[in-house]
């Protein structure tokens, strides 16, 4: 009975995976109001009635896959930090600005991948049901947490701008995980993936000016 079960609960979490993948797929190119829940059935090669069985609504899809979005940030993040204490008994030290350019990188890779979802806007329906969500809740302020703590140290030693709240930071380099530039520049055809990474990046934390940025008013 055990391995029954044990095989059962296991086909389950693979139809399950199978779901958030085209749910992921679907909220990078279509975004949460445009997708359907047959649109996701078909995507994850399923009827809808066996998709149902598994998630109730539209909104606990997409919660799913924000979920499971943050979960590899926060992956991604937890590596950086490994990383970082190694790389701090070396003449090669990371410095918190190097892993929030790497932070930015991995999100607008995953984008140009296919893999990231579109934030959903404030007013949304999703936004609502998010906000209620504990674990994207828990998530997303665990990932807020560890970000905001390198920002704090880069601002102290000068490599961020120390007159910008951190919260501007913090909502600028969430917002590079879904920025237009990124899809419109790839759309163009005419740069690589490592090209638009490279560009997107320097123009985050060093703008688009070729001199030193002119101080902010007090």
């Amino acid at each position: 009975m055990e391995t029954r079960s044990s095989i059962k609960e296991q086909i389950q979490r693979l139809r399950q995976e199978a779901i958030v993948t085209a749910v992921n797929r679907l909220l990078a190119s279509k975004g949460y109001d445009a997708m359907t829940v047959d649109e996701v059935a078909a995507e994850a090669g399923m009827a809808k009635a066996s998709l149902y069985k598994l998630f109730t609504s539209k909104e606990e899809l997409a919660g799913a896959a924000m979920v499971g979005v943050l979960d590899r940030a926060l992956a991604f993040v937890d590596g950086l930090r490994a990383q970082a204490a190694e790389a701090a008994q070396t003449d090669q030290p990371l410095s918190p600005v190097d892993q929030l350019r790497a932070v930015i990188r991995w999100a607008m890779q995953t984008q140009l991948e296919g893999e990231m979802p579109s934030l959903p806007a404030q007013n949304s329906s999703l936004s609502a049901s998010l906000q209620s969500n504990d674990a994207y809740m828990d998530r997303l302020i665990a990932l807020s947490n560890r970000l905001s703590i390198w920002i704090a140290e880069a601002q102290t030693s000068g490599q961020l701008n120390a007159q910008l709240p951190s919260e501007l930071v913090l909502y600028t380099l969430f917002a590079r995980a879904c920025d237009p530039v990124v899809a419109l520049l790839k759309e163009s055809g005419q740069y690589t993936n490592a090209q638009i990474l490279d560009w997107v990046t320097q123009t985050t934390f060093q703008g688009l000016g070729n001199g030193p940025q002119a101080p902010l008013p007090a």
